[in-house]
Order: structure tokens, then sequence, then C-alpha cells
């Protein structure tokens, strides 16, 4: 087993590998493992064969306040074993400091930290949204190349992700700029400098906090999945439609997902994955509103709504 080989990827040059290994993508620790049952099969794959039923509803105590927790503890081992807050906000800072002080400039992809670290930035203030190349290089003050570079190394350092638009046929006029991740949305406390509090008092940025966090679960789940499974987006090319996440295995089932920072979802809030499940020919496994109520229920006729622990809780 080798670790650590993400700097080999962008120095070495030659790799004697090809062909003699496989790679296996490490994510930071996710909700299964730290609540429910690690053993067990991937979600995809229960929600492939079982369909929706597969979802089962969630240990009492989740709220509202507890997913945001859970989502700014952050999932790498390191800081989940910190004693207090403030240790925890001390090692997720120094982990982003490293970045831009020490991995990029070592790497020859950035020469000046400080814009590594505006760059870096940007992406957490929009992750979760599909904003233009020139809209994040022009927030950081930097240029096309030096951003296209830094782009590189935070997605193969496994900070950052880009999820490509879905390209479903009847899908033509949507909207091909990929959506922009932040791998652990632990990592936004000390980018944008925010707490629990602050997250509370602002509507859009507790929206981004909570599609990072169903991302980051769905994101292991796929790199699990037996079947095989991608994640995209959806948005119309007017930004009338559109669909958070959108997973499709490679044996074509496709599973429909929206984020929603509501303990109480209404049939309104659906209305964008009733009108994709209409477009759709094969119809989908799932059209799920994740939610941060407290149980599984049917929203509409085709969307269940979900609680976002349910993610993570076994049958």
């Amino acid at each position: 087993m080798l670790t650590g080989s993400s700097q080999a990827d962008l120095t070495a040059s030659g790799w004697p590998a090809t062909g003699r290994i496989v790679r296996l993508a490490m994510y930071p620790l996710v909700g299964r493992e730290r609540h429910g049952d690690p053993a067990s099969p991937s979600l995809v794959d229960r929600i492939v064969s079982g369909g929706a039923d597969a979802l089962a509803g969630p240990a009492a105590g989740w709220d509202l306040h507890g997913y945001l927790a859970e989502a700014l503890t952050s999932g790498w081992p390191e800081a989940l074993r910190a004693p207090t807050e403030r240790a925890r906000d001390r090692w997720l800072t120094g982990y982003v400091d490293h970045l831009a002080t020490r991995e990029a400039p070592s790497l020859g992809v950035a020469r000046d930290p400080l814009r590594m670290r505006r760059y870096l930035r940007a992406i957490a203030a929009n992750t979760a949204g599909v904003p233009t190349h020139k809209l994040l290089y022009d927030a950081a003050g930097i240029d096309r190349e030096t951003a296209v570079g830094q782009d590189d190394l935070l997605g193969t350092l496994m900070v950052t992700d880009r999820v490509p638009a879905w390209a479903g046929s009847r899908m033509d006029r949507a909207v091909r700029l990929p959506k922009r991740y932040l791998i652990d949305p632990g990592l936004l406390g000390p980018l944008l400098r925010i707490d629990h509090r602050r997250a509370l008092c602002d509507g859009d940025l507790l929206g981004r906090v909570l599609d990072t966090l169903v991302a980051t679960q769905l994101r292991a789940e796929c790199a699990l999945s037996v079947v095989g499974a991608d994640m995209f987006h959806l948005r119309g090319a007017n930004g009338r439609r559109e669909i958070d996440l959108i997973i499709e295995t490679r044996d074509g089932h496709v599973i429909a997902i929206e984020v929603k920072a509501s303990a109480a979802p209404s049939p309104a809030d659906a209305r964008h994955l009733e009108w994709l499940w209409e477009r759709l020919g094969p119809k989908p496994a799932a059209v799920l509103l994740v939610h941060t109520g407290p149980r599984v229920f049917q929203l509409t006729e085709h969307v269940l709504a979900v609680p976002i622990a349910s993610l993570w809780s076994s049958s």
C-alpha cells in the first residue's frame, strides 16, 4: 500500500507503476464511518437494487445545529481527534496555511502564498455553486494561467472538486460549467473565518455548507459503489431549473438529489425534481429532496423527502 503520492503526480519525470498498481481515492471521513455502518454496501448500490426503501429514518437528535456541527467539524482524522473546538480550528487553519505556503510553492505551482490563499478562499465562497473561471481568478487577483495551475494542484491534492454538468440527451440546453466544491466542508471555517453562528445568520452560506456536506457523503458512496457511479449536477441555460446533484451509475440508473436547508420542505421545493422526472426516459432509481427535518416522507408523487442523516443511517 502506497500513500501520499500526490506530489509524484506533479513532479515525477517517470511513473514506473503504470499497470502495476490500483489507485483508490481516500476522502475525509464521512457520516457513515462516524455514525453508521461502514461495512454496509454503498448507498448508491442499495438504492439501485432496492429503490428509495434503502433509505432509513435517522437516529433521533439530528437537526440543523447538528448538521452544521457535522460539516464544520471536518472529516480529517486529525481534526476529529482535536480535544477542543479551538484546537480543531488551529489544526484546520494550519492545514490551509501549509497548502499555501509549503505545498504549492514546493511544486512550483504558485510563487505567492497570498494569491494561492485568495484563490482557495474564492472557491470556498463559491462552494456548491457554478461560478465562471474568470469570476474566481478575478476575485483572487490572479491571471488565468496561474488559476489553471492552482486548480490542477488543488484537485490533485483532493482539496477541491469540480462536479461536471450532466449531459442527459434531453438536457441539451443545460449549462456546461462544473459545480465547484471543497472536498471537506470543515475547511470553510478557516478559509471564510466563519463558525456555527455565522452560518446560521446567512441563508446563502447555510445552503452552501449543507450542499457541500451532502456532496461529501455522496462522493464517497460513489467511490465505493460496486456498480460504479459518477456525480454530476444540472442547471438550465436560463438558470430557472437546477438539480443540485445527479448520480448516474455505469448501467444507466439515475439518482437525482436536491438539498434544502429546511426542516419542513413543501411540494413547491420539489418542482425542479418533478420537472426532471417528467423528462427522463428511463425513470430514475430515486428522486430525493434532502432536508434537515427528522423523518422520511413522500413529498410529492415522485419525490421522497429524506433527512441528511438518512444518507449514513442503516436500514
